[in-house]
């Protein structure tokens, strides 16, 4: 059993970025510059935002953090949207999600000059991906391939099951993972909370990748010997013995599922540092796609 370890890998593409950086300031080339806009006082996506931050700085990258009240309108949100949009200083920004009930999501994302777009999620960039155009890819589904990529796993010929269909990682992940290329090459089964028999389904597959939310939902009766999984569950459960009082569990019963698996993402130290590691990555395609 070989773990993918994303902590590793993420680190590795972060000083290939750092290098890539160097020959821009040696230059006098202007470097990327990622602005991230926070409304509210969510701690979890506050130290998401920080955390994208200080990646910044490790690589050499400007960053610009903006930070809105919990009672920003709509309207507020989508001038300071267009202001970044204007600002030829920037080259990609984020709206880190959940918003506030007050405002449209969808709305909000669209508003987002597709050129920008560095979490890949406005619709252009979205049918582009499907279409498999040059894109940004959004930066989850992006860090999963680049775990696959760089750790050899093969996929072509595989069965991957999806879990989940959200339009952050699950549906984007059954495109990616279905398109001509490595990795890809795979025949997907995208399953959901409307799916009848899943154990029946992933008990068959060569590939899962679980993006539910749920604590320890795959359990080892549910997969087949050397199955390959890639957990993108994150999910605080509380945990007296633990100084936080709670722990970080994926959708996967490691303990017992990494037993028979050949390879396998663990939480925390998986997929989640090789999402910040692809948006930086999308950062600094954008800032090329500009030169």
């Amino acid at each position: 059993m070989t773990i993918l370890d994303g902590k590793k890998v993420s680190n590795d593409i972060k000083d290939e970025i750092k290098q890539q950086v160097d020959k821009m300031k040696a230059k006098n080339e202007k470097v990327p510059h990622l602005a991230a806009v926070i409304v509210g006082n969510d701690g979890a996506s506050l130290t998401y935002v920080g955390s994208k931050v200080r990646a910044c700085e490790r690589v050499g990258f400007e960053s610009t953090m903006v930070r809105m009240s919990n009672t920003t309108s709509e309207i507020e949100l989508l001038d300071k949207i267009d202001e970044l949009n204007q600002n030829d200083d920037i080259d990609g920004f984020i709206i880190q999600l959940p918003l506030p009930p007050q405002i449209n999501t969808q709305k909000v994302l669209m508003a987002v000059d597709p050129s920008k777009d560095v979490d890949g999620f406005h619709p252009e960039n979205f049918g582009k991906m499907a279409l498999d155009m040059s894109t940004f890819i959004p930066a989850t589904p992006f860090g999963i391939l680049e775990l696959l990529d760089r750790y050899g796993v093969e996929t072509k010929g595989k069965h991957t099951v999806v879990i989940g269909r959200s339009h952050i990682v699950g549906r984007p992940m059954s495109i990616l993972m279905g398109r001509k290329g490595f990795p890809g090459n795979s025949t997907v089964t995208l399953t959901h909370s409307h799916t009848k028999n899943i154990t029946q389904i992933t008990s068959q597959a060569d590939i899962i990748i679980s993006a539910l939310g749920v604590p320890n939902f795959l359990k080892a009766e549910m997969v087949k010997d050397d199955v390959i999984i890639v957990d993108v569950g994150i999910t605080r459960v509380p945990d007296e013995t633990s100084p936080k009082g709670y722990r970080i569990t994926g959708d996967v019963d490691f303990e017992n599922v990494s037993k028979k698996a050949s390879y396998i993402t663990p939480v925390p130290g998986g997929v989640g540092p090789m999402t910040i590691a692809m948006l930086l990555k999308n950062t600094l395609l954008a800032r090329e796609q500009r030169m």
